[in-house]
């Protein structure tokens, strides 16, 4: 057994795991943060994306051990301390961006780190990025509307700042 400490959605983690435990299995089983979902346990999927440190990774590729010292975001993360949703998962609601929503966690996440990196991007480089997440329910039409939505709000929330 190998003990890991991380931070994860602002709370400082410790964990005692096996080498071979993947950071998924100790996200939802040791922390018992289930938001983390599994599909294909291969990387192809995407429903384990969660952030570390800052960047989209698929947990369930991830051993917990790489993660020592890091800090991870999971989809439970995104909400405000008040419970108030991000205004990527308002917008997921609004625009049908979820259907059954198994792949929403992930997809909640790899649209989150595309958002960090490129806060106005183009419908077609959202398609682009989000490939790499498989939904089988909502066509990603309403995907890529969120997205955009919550860019829109999140360019307003911004200015709005500055100002």
């Amino acid at each position: 057994m190998m003990r890991v400490e991380f931070t994860v959605n602002g709370q400082r983690e410790t964990v005692e795991v096996e080498p071979r435990r993947t950071l998924a299995d100790a996200l939802r089983e040791d922390l018992g943060l289930t938001g983390t979902h599994l599909g294909c346990e291969h990387g192809v999927c995407g429903a384990c994306t969660v952030l570390v440190d800052g960047g989209a990774v698929r947990a369930c590729l991830m051993f917990a051990v790489q993660a020592d010292g890091a800090s991870i975001t999971t989809v439970e993360g995104m909400a405000g301390d008040d419970g108030t949703k991000h205004p990527l998962q308002e917008a997921f609601c609004d625009h049908h961006g979820l259907q059954c929503g198994f792949c929403t966690p992930g997809m909640l996440m790899s649209a989150l780190d595309l958002l960090h990196r490129d806060p106005h991007p183009t419908r077609e480089r959202i398609r682009e990025e989000l490939s790499g997440n498989i939904c089988r329910c909502t066509g990603y039409t309403g995907i890529v509307d969120a997205v955009r939505a919550a860019a829109k709000t999140l360019a307003s929330a911004s200015a709005d700042i500055d100002e």
